[in-house]
């Protein structure tokens, strides 16, 4: 993992460093231009109340509405830079989650799932809301303390000691939430995953009895969610009426400290009153900090786990294109393991195929048969040994190019809520009718999909709930064929398929043949391979056997027809 990869998303926020800059420069003036308040009681008071002057009263009055007017677009820009550094963020780091998201998703990686993608969110939410503008205003604490120690000494250290007040607050604000937030945050996502694994075995739940079950297990994760959120909030809360009202109680007391002196004529009235609104607008970004400290805490808890997330995603340069392949596959002593796991699911395995030739794939049920597809296709990288596709390694072709080239059919179809031709053209926004079509008519589904009310613009819905499971197969064949591809790999493409649709994948390994392809056919049903041309055999992830189909066929069955002469 390399030190680029570790710092995206630092990188991102980097990116938009001149635009912070920016808003620290725009804060400069608006909190300057707070001042404008207080100086003007200050004038009101001490000036024109005592000198009885309106023509200085509404100039003043002219003067403050010119400065208000003025910091009001200086605030309206700040938050729209806000806005606009968030949507930049979600810019450079959308599609880098996404790709993650998938990355983790192939490997397996446990609780992951699409969290990153509502963490990008709410690191975005946060970054334009008014949360960072109280961080922007808070170094202005200093000065705001210095203008009221210009006011009289004793204003300043009862302003100074206030601050200190409210700071432990956001302190103890920090130390008290900062474990409960976080397993609210635990619990939060365990229960969102349960409901998305719910929501995906409906029908099974649905079927045999278990909505009980698994609703009260719902409820369980779900109810701790919902304590452990609670308990984060009763503490913030807490906190933040503790402030509220500290505050409160101390403007109060900066207004009675002014009263006695100026009762005792050390300050004037205006004086006074200038001060307690000045150590208002001191306080206030602190008593903001407090209000908006859930929302940081969960935008730094969505950045830590979406670092962590970028950080885990393999990342690795794009090599050059390299010419269209023929369809030449080689796989020399394979060896593979599953993501996080240390035994080996296939060793040894060994063969090669000319452009044309199909490859039937079989074993017992857990012999490793759907492993090797993954392996073929490039999803699981090999742990040992090569697959290499015209004498270069799969890792050595480039991945937006060689995706082309290859189809994949597997053994649990998952199609996308849209139309049928978006779903065959792989949602490629270029894609020709012609090709689309073609694919169909090879996976001899065209004339199903013209029986629809839509035809190839019908909407399939989630997971191509509007078809049924052989249409989603036979559907999931011709995205697997579209654009003639070089090597494709059929994992059980008839499980699902009645006698007519078994008779369509044939033909269509058949034709694949004819044009050049190389096919992998993974099977349990003999009807599947008896267009093959060579067999490999699979037991326990070790290789028993490969040849020429015939051979291989005898050379497996022999023992079994020995076995029952025995019996």
């Amino acid at each position: 993992m390399n030190a680029e990869k570790k710092s995206e998303l630092g990188q991102a926020f980097a990116a938009c460093r001149n635009a912070f800059y920016s808003i620290g420069a725009f804060s400069f003036f608006t909190n300057l231009l707070m001042l404008t308040g207080p100086l003007y009681m200050l004038q009101v008071y001490d000036r024109v109340l005592a000198s009885g002057s309106v023509p200085t009263l509404i100039a003043l009055s002219i003067l403050v509405v010119l400065m208000y007017g003025f910091m009001g677009v200086l605030e309206f820009i700040r938050t729209r830079m806000l806005v606009r550094i968030g949507v930049r963020l979600d810019e450079q780091l959308g599609d880098k989650t996404f790709d993650a998201v998938q990355q983790h998703a192939i490997r397996r990686t446990p609780n992951v799932g699409s969290q990153p993608v509502r963490d990008l969110d709410t690191i975005r939410q946060f970054i334009s809301g008014p949360g960072p503008l109280a961080f922007f205003d808070v170094p202005w604490m200093p000065v705001y303390l210095g203008v009221i120690f210009l006011l009289h000494p004793w204003l300043g250290y009862f302003a100074l000691a206030s601050a200190v007040i409210l700071f432990s607050y956001a302190i103890l604000n920090e130390v008290i939430t900062r474990k409960p937030a976080a397993r609210a945050n635990e619990t939060a996502m365990i229960s969102n995953a349960w409901t998305e694994e719910s929501r995906r075995n409906a029908e099974v739940i649905g079927a045999m009895g278990m909505s009980g079950a698994v609703r009260g297990r719902w409820q369980e994760l779900h109810s701790a969610a919902l304590q452990d959120g609670t308990h984060a909030s009763d503490r913030a809360g807490m906190i933040a009426t503790l402030s509220k009202v500290t505050r409160m109680v101390l403007q109060s007391g900066m207004l009675g400290l002014g009263a006695f002196l100026a009762v005792m004529q050390q300050i004037s009235p205006g004086t006074m009153i200038a001060g307690t609104i000045i150590m208002s607008r001191a306080l206030s970004p602190i008593d903001q900090a407090i209000n908006h400290w859930r929302a940081f805490l969960g935008a730094r808890k969505a950045y830590a786990r979406l670092k962590l997330v970028l950080d885990g995603a393999p990342q690795k340069e794009q090599p050059m294109e390299l010419p269209r392949p023929e369809g030449r596959f080689l796989v020399e002593s394979l060896i593979l393991r599953a993501p996080g796991v240390d035994k080996p699911l296939l060793r040894g395995i060994e063969f090669a195929l000319e452009p044309g030739e199909a490859l039937g794939v079989l074993g017992p049920s857990g012999a490793g048969k759907s492993t090797l597809a993954r392996a073929l296709i490039g999803v699981w990288p090999p742990a040992g040994g090569a697959v290499r596709l015209d004498g270069a390694k799969l890792e050595q072709w480039n991945e937006s190019q060689i995706g082309q080239y290859m189809g994949y059919l597997p053994q649990t179809v998952e199609l996308f809520s849209a139309t049928i031709e978006q779903n065959i053209a792989r949602f490629q926004p270029d894609a020709s009718p012609e090709k689309i079509v073609e694919a169909a008519k090879m996976a001899d589904v065209h004339e199903m999909i013209l029986r629809l009310p839509e035809g190839y613009g019908t909407q399939i819905g989630e997971g191509g709930a509007a078809l049924s499971a052989g249409q989603r197969q036979r559907i999931g064949l011709a995205r697997a064929l579209y654009g003639n591809p070089v090597f494709v790999v059929l994992d059980e493409p008839n499980s699902n398929l009645d006698a007519e649709g078994e008779a369509a994948v044939i033909r269509a390994i058949s034709a694949m043949k004819k044009a050049g392809t190389t096919v992998v056919v993974i099977a349990h049903r003999p009807s599947a391979i008896s267009v093959v041309d060579k067999i490999i055999f699979i037991k326990e992830g070790v290789q028993l056997a490969f040849g020429p189909r015939d051979e291989v066929l005898e050379k497996i069955l022999k023992p079994k027809q020995s076995k029952q002469k025995g019996r």
